[in-house]
């Protein structure tokens, strides 16, 4: 039975080793946070994914999954670490400091036959950076396989799509690709393709950066079409008739892991030759405090020149997408921080989120919304769409960001 370490046990690492302890792997789950650690050996779970409870439950108690601070002797090792970026001069750069300590972690237990898969999001020329690392710490990377495999799941719908989408496979070495290209085959029903690992790394960026300028070209729309009095999702919907026109929903934003985050990858390598990718980020940016602006423009317009600090607003969801707890880079999350610190006397209704970063959330629609106040729905949460919550919100001053009531 081979061993597998898979080395951050968040959104995508921890359902990916629940799955791999379910195909038969020993899987050593290694991640940096003791309680996310005690948690997992316990039999529970940290995130909200439908199914993992059960899946992590399952794998512990057959012992074929335990969680650990360091990782420990293997044949293969995953890395699904976080890389997130910061702002310099506006310039987006990648922070990769936990990829490389995730590596700088497990360089004293490689041993030759073993093969490490980045999974995390990196900018191009990541993997082959680390394959000098590892060179220089005198590991030879002809007996130490490495190789990059982007993820491509859907939170929310996490499981499905490990065991079906296809995979992009990029070795620093051919054999390291068809090495990882083999262990894959336990995982996915999908079609593998082998490819070098920039390549690898520059699809991951691609496809995010691809539904980044459309979303951005729907938010943008949603913006015009306000300013000309026109109703954007029946406009949306008359476009969509045509053929070869497929325009997506606007929202209050982008957000996640992914989305939000991956275009700057190409934007900081590229700065000059990515303009329309760095336009769309701006695009989608910008939209989210354009949502700010059109919920105090109406409760200016229920107040009038009265002191509008202290109005009650009730802004419903604050993750980043439908029927999950993720608030990464959520526009929502940006909305209510924005009229809080404007002083407005915010209510957060969100099923998924008890507390986030001194914001206390409640999980239902509280029935005062019928009194004078502002509803925002900024997540398309299930909960929200229930005839019930329709009849309440109906009673209220309602702005739909993201199509809930329409649909």
């Amino acid at each position: 039975m081979k061993v597998v370490s898979v080395l951050g046990m968040g959104y995508i690492g921890l359902p990916l080793a629940a799955l791999l302890a379910r195909r038969g792997f020993q899987v050593r789950g290694v991640d940096v946070a003791k309680q996310v650690v005690d948690t997992i050996n316990s039999g529970g779970v940290h995130i909200v994914e439908p199914h993992l409870d059960k899946a992590v439950k399952q794998a512990v108690s057959s012992g074929n999954l335990q969680a650990d601070i360091q990782p420990r002797i293997s044949d293969i090792f995953i890395v699904c670490v976080p890389t997130p970026f910061f702002f310099e001069k506006d310039i987006p750069v990648p922070v990769l400091d936990y990829v490389s300590e995730a590596i700088d972690n497990i360089i004293p237990v490689l041993e030759p036959g073993n093969l490490i898969v980045i999974e995390s999001t990196c900018p191009v020329g990541t993997t082959e950076a680390i394959g000098q690392k590892l060179s220089k710490a005198g590991l030879d990377l002809n007996a130490i396989h490495l190789a990059y495999c982007p993820e491509r799941v859907l939170p929310g719908n996490i499981f499905e799509e490990l065991t079906k989408n296809d995979r992009v496979v990029g070795g620093y070495t051919e054999a390291a690709a068809k090495l990882a290209a083999k262990f894959y085959e336990n995982i996915t029903s999908g079609s593998i393709f082998i490819t070098d690992s920039k390549t690898a790394e520059m699809c991951k960026l691609t496809e995010n950066s691809f539904r980044d300028v459309n979303i951005a070209f729907a938010n943008e729309l949603s913006m015009i079409c306000d300013d000309e009095g026109i109703d954007v999702r029946v406009l949306t919907d008359l476009a969509n008739r045509h053929p070869r026109v497929n325009i997506l929903r606007a929202g209050p934003g982008v957000g996640g892991h992914c989305i939000a985050v991956d275009p700057w990858f190409i934007v900081s390598r590229n700065f000059q030759k990515s303009q329309i990718i760095k336009a769309a980020r701006e695009v989608n940016i910008k939209k989210t405090f354009w949502v700010v602006d059109k919920i105090i423009e109406k409760v200016h317009s229920i107040v009038g020149s009265k002191n509008m600090r202290g109005f009650r607003i009730f802004c419903l969801g604050l993750t980043y997408k439908p029927d999950i707890d993720d608030v990464r880079e959520s526009p929502a999350v940006v909305v209510v921080t924005q009229l809080i610190n404007q002083g407005f006397d915010v209510c957060v209704v969100e099923p998924n989120v008890e507390y986030f970063d001194g914001v206390e959330c409640v999980k239902n629609i509280p029935r005062e919304v019928i009194e004078e106040s502002v509803v925002a729905i900024l997540v398309n949460h299930r909960e929200f769409k229930t005839s019930e919550s329709r009849q309440l919100l109906a009673k209220a001053d309602t702005l739909d960001f993201c199509g809930a009531l329409s649909l």
